[in-house]
C-alpha cells in the first residue's frame, strides 16, 4: 500500500471508480521474479509412447535467480516442492509446499504480503515452519513470480481457491488441519476463503479493513466501489481467528486490527505488538511465542473438547 496525494485520491474515487481500479492503484506492486519453476521429465507410462508429461501433476524444480535473497542448500531444496496449478479464471498459479516438520499436524496456507514473491519468502517459510512445527504451503498471486495473468481483486480470490484445492487434493490435507495465514494484502484472500470454508484457524497479520479505509481513515461504511472489504467478511468466519498488528503500523493503521477484532465473532486473544510497524512484527519475540501458544495449546485444547 502506498501514500497518495489529494489529486491522486480524486482520480481514484471520483471517476467513478470500480473495485478493480482501487485494488490496482492501492495494492499491487509485483517484484521482478526471483525464481523460476522448471518442469522435469515425468517417468514414461507403462508401454510408453515416448511422450513426456509436464502438466499440473508433473514434477517441477525450483530455480532461484540472482535476485533471490540467497541460494538454498540441497537439504533445504529437498524439503521444497513447487508446481503450477490453474485458477478458475484461467491463470497458471505457482505453488510451493515446504515440509518443514515431517509428521506435523497442521499446514499453514500462507498468503504473503505485497512486493514479494515465493523466492523471497522461502527462507522465512523454512524458519517459521521449523519453529512452530508446521508445514507451509504458499502460492504467488496472478502476475507475481511465475504466476501468469495480472493482479486484481477477483484474481486474488480465484488464486487462493486454486491453492486451497491443490493443497487438499494433491497432498490430501483435511480442512481441520489447515491454518489460513494472511499477511497485509494477503489477509484479503485469506479472509475471503475463511468466510466460505471452515478450517482449523485463521491468522491475520497486519490486516486491513478495506481499501478505502486505508486511504480515507474516516470512512464509516463500505461503498459498492470499495475494494478488499475484509470488515464485511470477518463476521462470517466460523473458525478461530488470531489477529496480530503493530501499534505503530505506518501502512495499515493499528485501528484496522482493532476494528477487525471487534467485528470477528471467534477471535482469540490478539497480539498487539507495542512499537512494531508494518513489516517487522515477526522480529519481536512475542510473535513466535503467540503463534506457538495458539497452535500447540489453544487449538489442540479446543479440538480435544
Amino acid at each position: 500500500m502506498n501514500g497518495f496525494s489529494i489529486k491522486e485520491l480524486c482520480c481514484v474515487f471520483c471517476c467513478p471508480p470500480c473495485p478493480g481500479t482501487i485494488a490496482a492503484k492501492l495494492a499491487f506492486v509485483p517484484p521482478q521474479p526471483t525464481y523460476a519453476v522448471i518442469p522435469e521429465p515425468d517417468a514414461l507410462p507403462a508401454g510408453g509412447n515416448g511422450r513426456v508429461g509436464t502438466g499440473v501433476l508433473g514434477r517441477w524444480k525450483l530455480h532461484l535467480t540472482d535476485r533471490a535473497d540467497f541460494q538454498y542448500t540441497q537439504r533445504e531444496l529437498d524439503c521444497i516442492e513447487v508446481f503450477m496449478t490453474k485458477s478458475s479464471r484461467g491463470n497458471r498459479i505457482a505453488c510451493m509446499y515446504i515440509r518443514c516438520a515431517p509428521g506435523a499436524r497442521f499446514t499453514l496456507l500462507f498468503s504473503h504480503g505485497n512486493a514479494v514473491d515465493l523466492g523471497q519468502m522461502t527462507s522465512f517459510y523454512l524458519d517459521l515452519g521449523t519453529r512452530i512445527n508446521c508445514n507451509i504451503f504458499s502460492y504467488d498471486y496472478s502476475g507475481y513470480g511465475c504466476s501468469s495473468g495480472r493482479p486484481s481483486e477477483k484474481n486474488l480470490y480465484a488464486d487462493i481457491d486454486a491453492a486451497w484445492h491443490a493443497l487438499r487434493t494433491r497432498y490430501g490435507i483435511s480442512p481441520e488441519n489447515i491454518l489460513l495465514y494472511g499477511q497485509s494484502i494477503g489477509t484479503v484472500p485469506a479472509v475471503d476463503l475463511a468466510s466460505r470454508y471452515e478450517c482449523a484457524a485463521v491468522i491475520l497479520h497486519s490486516a486491513l479493513t478495506s481499501g478505502m479505509r486505508v486511504v480515507l481513515p474516516d470512512t464509516k461504511k463500505t461503498y459498492c466501489f470499495d475494494a478488499f472489504p475484509n470488515i464485511d467478511k470477518v463476521s462470517k468466519i466460523t473458525s478461530p481467528v488470531l489477529i496480530m498488528h503493530g501499534t505503530e503500523d505506518e501502512v495499515i493503521d493499528f485501528s484496522h486490527g482493532l476494528a477487525l477484532y471487534e467485528r470477528c465473532p471467534k477471535t482469540v486473544e490478539p497480539l498487539w505488538v507495542e512499537g512494531a510497524g508494518h513489516n517487522d512484527i515477526e522480529q519481536y519475540s512475542q510473535y513466535l511465542e503467540r503463534l506457538k501458544r495458539f497452535i500447540t495449546q489453544e487449538l489442540v485444547s479446543q479440538n480435544s473438547n
